[in-house]
């Protein structure tokens, strides 16, 4: 009788730690496993998806044409305070052609911009304008007609002129070779065919008064 009671004292002790042991299994499972809500960490630095103003130390995305304020880079079009970009060399179409009207004293070419980027821009003020001669370069001297700002829609022309005197002296004259145009407030410039008479008349000094109007202008150059 008092084998067959040890042998259930013993059995009840053995289901005992058999118990204990499977609840301190959970216990340490759980504290294991970390919950859904903190599977997904963001990386160093990143701001939280959707927005990390409310989060103390999200920054804004560096993303493509963005300076990291909220407005676009420079040239790429209107930023956040609808102000459009200067139009670039890039993106404008510039031909030249001759205008003069018989009985001018002087010729007239006319220059025309055509907005052929992606974008609206503006525009306004001078365009660099130097003729190429078999006697060296000449700048074209400014009219100093009141330029107007413009925005130049994709797809749209504006035009300013050039007048340069006529050569009437019956000499060779100063032959030109080339004019090359540099938009305003821009660095690059385009060379194209001299659409104009062929040579300039001889002047005092080796200059000639050719003359530009500012962008927009009617043509005549002054």
């Amino acid at each position: 009788m008092r084998v067959h009671q040890l042998t259930l004292a013993a059995v009840a002790v053995a289901a005992s730690l058999s118990l204990t042991a499977c609840q301190n299994g959970d216990d340490g499972a759980a504290r294991s496993t970390p919950s859904a809500s903190s599977t997904a960490s963001a990386p160093a630095g990143a701001s939280p998806s959707g927005g990390g103003s409310d989060q103390g130390g999200g920054k804004p995305s560096q993303g493509a044409g963005s300076d990291g304020k909220g407005t676009a880079g420079a040239g790429t079009g209107t930023d956040a305070s609808g102000k459009v970009g200067k139009c670039r060399t890039d993106e404008l179409a510039i031909t030249a052609a001759e205008r003069t009207i018989g009985g001018d004293k002087d010729g007239t070419v006319a220059v025309t911009l055509k907005n052929r980027g992606t974008r609206d821009c503006t525009i306004s003020g001078y365009a660099g304008v130097d003729l190429k001669t078999d006697s060296g370069s000449l700048s074209a001297q400014r009219t100093g007609q009141q330029p107007d700002t413009a925005v130049l829609k994709k797809g749209g022309s504006t035009y300013f002129g050039i007048s340069y005197p006529l050569n009437t002296s019956g000499g060779s004259g100063v032959r030109v070779t080339g004019l090359v145009v540099t938009p305003p407030d821009e660095t690059r410039s385009v060379t194209l065919a001299w659409p104009g008479t062929g040579t300039l008349p001889v002047t005092e000094g080796g200059g000639a008064p050719v003359k530009v109007g500012p962008v927009g202008s009617a043509g005549q150059g002054g």
